[in-house]
């Protein structure tokens, strides 16, 4: 994965760090930089900024050799894709809703994000990590308009052992997620994972029936899930749904199919919430923890 990306940057640095780092030649390698990040869906403003910081760490820096020049700029690099990365209020699901369960309350996600992206499949995935770690939980089918979602939630939760709250197509979310939050404060349930449409960020209608869910079940959490390989139009999206109802953190799916990994520094920044998994496979078990000190050296060749 980001194997297009990292070789980009190696490729830059080495052909920027021929010489001694000059404030002129620091201004060169830095261009080369933010080229090579745009090319790779990182959004300009997140370029910008990473390009910033690491002219900053580097500035000034007077060193003999070539080899220790390129070193020093892919740390300084490194250290500030890490920044753009390392969220000032991290997330954990577990730890969050471990608190909640102390007080014998369920916690609440809601997960939002357009058609295609792998939403449901994660949704599923996550079931599977709360069970693993001893939490019950149950599914609300709030995505009561693509034709199939339900039945296909349904069999995930009849693998993973998981009662689905539902109604018919066509049917009001916003009902079906305040009925499963009742049903799971009455069965003393502790996770209530609620599944939405596939929206389009632009259908404005389906956003507004979003925020009535919001408004209904207030969830403690609100995820956006996109897909890595969409990069900058995962961008857009995630933009999009945060402006309508302010997410918390976001789920990047077929992270191990990513040759750039742009996806995952643009939202981080420009949402200003945390990536807080990656999907790096089909199977339940393939959703992991996001790190952002393993992102970022696997950007950068030979770190």
């Amino acid at each position: 994965m980001f194997d297009k990306l990292r070789g980009a940057i190696d490729s830059a640095v080495t052909k920027a760090t021929t010489k001694e780092l000059s404030e002129k030649n620091l201004a060169d390698a830095v261009w080369e930089l933010q080229m090579v990040l745009i090319q790779n869906d990182v959004a300009v403003e997140v370029a910008e900024h990473i390009c910033d910081l690491t002219k900053e760490k580097i500035l000034g820096t007077r060193t003999g050799r070539l080899d220790n020049i390129s070193k020093f700029f892919k740390t300084a690099i490194h250290e500030s894709i890490l920044e753009v990365l390392t969220p000032e209020h991290p997330i954990d699901p577990i730890e969050f809703a471990t608190e909640k369960k102390k007080k014998g309350e369920p916690t609440t996600i809601l997960f939002v994000g357009i058609n295609g992206t792998g939403k449901t499949t994660t949704l599923a995935k996550l079931a599977s990590v709360f069970k693993d770690k001893g939490f019950t939980v149950v599914i609300a089918a709030g995505d009561t308009f693509r034709a199939g979602s339900i039945e296909q939630l349904e069999k995930h939760a009849e693998i993973l052992d998981i009662r689905v709250i539902k109604q018919d197509y066509g049917s009001d979310a916003a009902a079906i997620a305040y009925d499963a939050i009742a049903h799971a404060k009455a069965r003393h349930i502790d996770i209530v994972l609620i599944d939405s449409a596939g929206r389009m960020q632009s259908n404005k209608n389906l956003l507004e029936e979003m925020k009535k869910i919001v408004r209904v079940a207030e969830p403690d959490l609100k995820i956006f899930v996109g897909d890595a390989l969409a990069g900058n139009d995962a961008l857009s999206q995630a933009k999009e749904f945060h402006k309508a109802i302010g997410i918390d953190g976001a789920i990047l799916t077929k992270v191990d199919a990513d040759p750039s990994g742009g996806a995952a520094l643009s939202i981080a920044f420009v949402t200003g919430r945390p990536v807080i998994y990656v999907g790096v496979g089909q199977n339940y078990a393939d959703l992991r923890r996001f790190d952002p000190d393993w992102f970022a050296q696997r950007l950068i060749a030979d770190n």
